[in-house]
């Protein structure tokens, strides 16, 4: 797998899974537009991945910050080869707590935000482009407190599975990659207190007897939008060390 040359953008490509995808793709060569909502976030993540990266800050729930976000990378480079939406979020919110708040949140982010980012990267993709979008196991296995979170990323497969017929003929191919838990500082964040007892029950499920690091899904990412991959369209690959099997 190479991407020498090639123009990737990674959408919430700042910090945790994003800036891992990020990086993996810098290291085969590729030139890089990462977003996030936090400048500072976005300049420290270009410093690591070098003088072919690029930012540009975007809520990818708003309209006009992707409509610049595509108008800046057209102006740059002219293309996308690669797009891999991977901005999204989760709160634990179990039934009788669940608030409409919360649930806008979710599917504003995960689910209206990746239909706008695909849909608006489209016009700048050409034959031989792949698109990833970043799902989860929790969309087969959400667990408690997980259920709205669940649903959104259980949308995006039936948007993938619909999508891949709408673009017939294009040359396009569109992936989901559903990570199963991965030790960044958002997991921990999420649950807070119990971070280290959780991971420790999720290692134990593990049928390799651990969680994922965030360089392991970078490589399934970049394997999913490779020339290795392009038989490959319209699947929701898990990569979770085999726990969504059991």
């Amino acid at each position: 797998m190479h991407f020498r040359d090639k123009v990737v953008l990674v959408t919430g490509g700042s910090s945790g899974l994003g800036l891992g995808i990020a990086k993996e793709f810098a290291a085969q060569g590729a030139y890089l537009v990462i977003t996030g909502r936090r400048q500072e976030q976005l300049d420290s993540a270009v410093a690591e991945l070098g003088e072919r990266a690029v930012s540009v800050v975007a809520d990818v729930c708003n309209s006009s910050d992707l409509a610049n976000l595509f108008t800046q990378t057209e102006s740059r480079h002219g293309r996308i080869d690669v797009l891999v939406a991977n901005a999204g979020m989760g709160e634990i919110a179990p039934l009788g707590n669940i608030t409409e708040a919360h649930f806008d949140r979710a599917f504003n982010t995960n689910v209206k935000g990746i239909t706008f980012t695909v849909q608006g990267a489209l016009p700048l993709m050409g034959e031989g482009g792949s698109i990833v979008i970043i799902g989860s196991t929790a969309s087969i296995d959400p667990g408690p407190g997980l259920s709205v979170y669940g649903a959104t990323k259980a949308a995006l497969r039936a948007l993938v599975r619909s999508w891949i017929l709408d673009i017939k003929g294009q040359g396009l191919r569109i992936n989901l990659l559903s990570p199963g838990p991965v030790d960044t500082d958002s997991l921990r964040n999420m649950l807070a207190e119990h971070a280290e007892a959780v991971i420790n029950a999720l290692c134990e499920r593990s049928t390799i007897g651990r969680i994922g690091h965030v360089h392991e899904i970078g490589k399934s990412v970049a394997f999913l939008a490779s020339d290795a991959a392009s038989y490959i369209n319209g699947v929701e690959l898990f990569a979770d060390g085999g726990a969504s099997q059991i």
